[in-house]
């Protein structure tokens, strides 16, 4: 009873108590405020992927650190210097979490990390590679797994069949995950079988990752799956639908409802700064040659002390008839657009001082306009009166916004080399750029929490 009773409390018992048992090793003691700090300062680029849930719908992200120094090992298991860099910079911004998962690959060694005893457990999922050689008993690792379950991290655990730990840590996973890129349709029917037949005494879910086919998608989804990561959705074909389903549609309401609740300004500028389209549609529409403004409307604030609250309530109304049918790549999209607008915002207060949070916030959101409305950029920042540095930086690659920019970029294409090179270009550490896309993605998951 003891012996549980630590377990539970501590996940390892004492050796003065158990002799047969495990000593908690010091790697999964708490870890100092300056031991986590000292982590966080990593050399890798913060990377993130879109992982999807059974609806269609952006549900979370898996998170990487890349970089020179960070490859995995042979195994194809992470490399204990990035799982703790990895570790110590998401315990550093915890908030990228609030309203979506996230998915973190680790090797089995890393869970003893100390910092996972204070980092932030709500909604976080550690995505365990069982090591080819480890370095813990079994019993240990399966009492680490129930301790960190009981901090309320959840576990998922890769499918390793071969493995001598992986029948018993299947057993403790709040997740059963399998590389689909790597196994076949024939394992990944009989794996989704034996999960869900196995017994555990708690709700379980299946992750599906590294799906590179819209076929194994489908397998997936056939078999239950829950949750579905890989690239398979980059190149998913986007379409348009009735405007009932457009993600856009709840944010059109949401920003209806501030205006007439006589909601402050800066309330309502914020609202529609998290519709991308929506900001564009205003721009162009204040500077159209018919309303025969004779200064340009470059900002949402100037924008919605132009139009007034009653000319835009109209207009919202209209839009809400034209709206599109979420697709994976629609997803995609906006929250890619989302994100780069915030991150630019969120880095120039730091290394362009003084410069317009609203043209920094445009020239990310614009960056991505071509796509989302499906014609050329050069053509559509034609039709809004943007400010030099926001054009030179769209259509050129030129001018103070321009690093932002490909730093930005170049964090979705997973292109550390032109990370590294944007960074430099800004004299920008690592570790700033990665908590700053933290927070932006923390405010474009909820943004788009509310969209449906």
């Amino acid at each position: 009873m003891a012996f549980n009773k630590l377990r539970k409390l501590f996940g390892l018992a004492s050796p003065a108590t158990s002799p047969q048992m495990p000593v908690t090793p010091a790697s999964a003691r708490p870890a100092t405020t300056s031991q986590i700090m000292a982590a966080a300062a990593s050399d890798g680029f913060l990377c993130r992927e879109a992982i999807f849930d059974r609806a269609g719908r952006l549900a979370g992200r898996l998170f990487t650190l890349q970089g020179a120094a960070l490859a995995a090992d042979a195994s194809g298991a992470p490399h204990p210097s990035a799982d703790s860099e990895l570790i110590a910079t998401l315990h550093a911004s915890s908030e990228a979490w609030n309203a979506a998962l996230a998915f973190v690959p680790l090797g089995s060694p890393s869970l003893f990390d100390r910092t996972l005893d204070a980092i932030r457990p709500h909604n976080l999922v550690l995505l365990v590679h069982l090591a080819a050689e480890p370095t813990d008993s079994v019993d240990a690792l399966c009492a680490r797994i129930e301790a960190l379950r009981q901090r309320g991290i959840a576990i998922a655990i890769l499918r390793q069949p071969k493995h001598a730990a992986f029948n018993e840590t299947i057993r403790l996973a709040d997740y059963g995950a399998i590389d689909v890129a790597a196994s076949e349709p024939g394992s990944v029917r009989d794996f989704s079988a034996a999960f869900r037949a196995g017994p555990r005494n708690h709700q379980a879910r299946l992750f599906a990752c590294y799906i590179d086919t819209l076929d194994e998608h489908h397998l997936c989804h056939q078999w239950h799956f829950d949750y579905f990561h890989g690239s398979f959705a980059v190149s998913t074909p986007r379409h348009d639908d009735d405007a009932a389903t457009d993600p856009h549609k709840v944010q059109l309401l949401n920003i209806l409802r501030l205006l007439q609740g006589d909601a402050e300004t800066a309330e309502i500028v914020e609202a529609m700064k998290q519709d991308p389209p929506l900001a564009f549609r205003i721009l162009r529409y204040l500077n159209s040659p018919l309303l025969g403004f004779d200064h340009r409307i470059e900002s949402l604030s100037q924008a919605l002390t132009i139009l007034g609250r009653q000319r835009l309530t109209r207009w919202l109304s209209v839009l809400l008839f034209s709206v599109r049918s979420p697709s994976f790549g629609d997803w995609l999209l906006v929250e890619s657009a989302l994100t780069r607008g915030r991150l630019m915002e969120l880095l120039g207060a730091r290394v362009l001082p003084g410069e317009p949070a609203d043209a920094l916030f445009l020239t990310g959101i614009f960056s991505r306009l071509d796509k989302l409305l499906r014609r050329p950029l050069a053509e559509l920042v034609d039709e809004v009166p943007l400010s030099a540095e926001v054009r030179s930086a769209l259509l050129e690659r030129s001018g103070p916004y321009a690093s932002l920019l490909n730093l930005a970029e170049a964090g979705e294409a997973f292109d550390f080399a032109a990370m590294e090179k944007a960074a430099k270009a800004l004299d920008l550490p690592a570790d700033s750029a990665n908590h700053a896309l933290l927070a932006a993605t923390a405010w474009a998951s909820e943004v788009s929490e509310h969209w449906e």
